[in-house]
């Protein structure tokens, strides 16, 4: 067997080195500029579900009501659900952050991100952690592979204890149902979570009820970054 190196690997290195640059200079602004935004909640959902729909409806409705307990609002910056955030974050004045990606099929923000609290990330990887750090709480809403990624991340941070334990909220009960039916009957029956995983976070169509949850979870625990 040849184990020569390809030319491809050997001559990309000088590439992976300036992307580790890169990368380093994603996290140096996130920090910089997040740190300074103070109590936030993020707020995860399709960007397929856009105005006139319910979910948009029940994501606008509980980030108003995030904003009148003194929470700013982040979302990934883009249409459907993260615009409903924004909206209500904005509605309500207060704080609305939007972490955006850059992709092809979304090239700006929603209207509703307060551009001093916008960044745009090349990473998705450098945007989760700000999106995780720097959170209060997180509110996911029905979406697809990415809020299921983002929603699963923050229950093995917390499993594994790689951050300390916050409030995070379903919303959307049909939606859901069947995945918390799927983790009861599957994973919790044949050994691969604990109950005590499924107490990770909560399920409700309430925006009231997502906002106390998030609220009495701070009156015993302090406000401050994830890790």
């Amino acid at each position: 067997m040849n184990k020569q190196i390809p030319d491809k690997y050997s001559n990309g290195f000088e590439a992976d080195i300036w992307s580790v640059l890169k990368i380093m200079g994603e996290f140096v602004e996130g920090y910089e500029r997040m740190h300074k935004i103070g109590p936030c909640v993020s707020i995860f959902g399709s960007a397929r579900f856009h105005k006139g729909h319910k979910y948009y409806e029940m994501a606008e409705k509980v980030a108003l009501q995030l904003t009148k307990v003194g929470f700013g609002v982040i979302t990934g910056g883009g249409p459907g659900l993260m615009e409903a955030g924004n909206k209500g974050a904005r509605d309500g004045d207060g704080k609305s952050v939007g972490l955006t990606i850059r992709l092809p099929f979304e090239s700006d923000a929603n209207a509703y991100v307060d551009r001093d609290y916008l960044i745009q990330f090349n990473y998705f990887f450098a945007r989760k952690v700000m999106l995780v750090k720097y959170a209060q709480g997180f509110v996911v809403l029905p979406g697809g592979l990415g809020t299921l990624d983002e929603f699963f991340e923050s229950l093995t941070l917390m499993q594994t204890g790689k951050i300390n334990a916050f409030p995070v909220v379903l919303m959307g009960k049909s939606y859901w149902q069947g995945l918390l039916d799927w983790m009861k009957q599957t994973l919790l029956a044949e050994g691969a979570i604990s109950e005590s995983d499924l107490d990770l976070f909560i399920l409700t169509d309430d925006p009231e009820e997502a906002v106390e949850h998030l609220t009495k979870f701070y009156q015993t625990h302090s406000l401050a970054p994830n890790f």
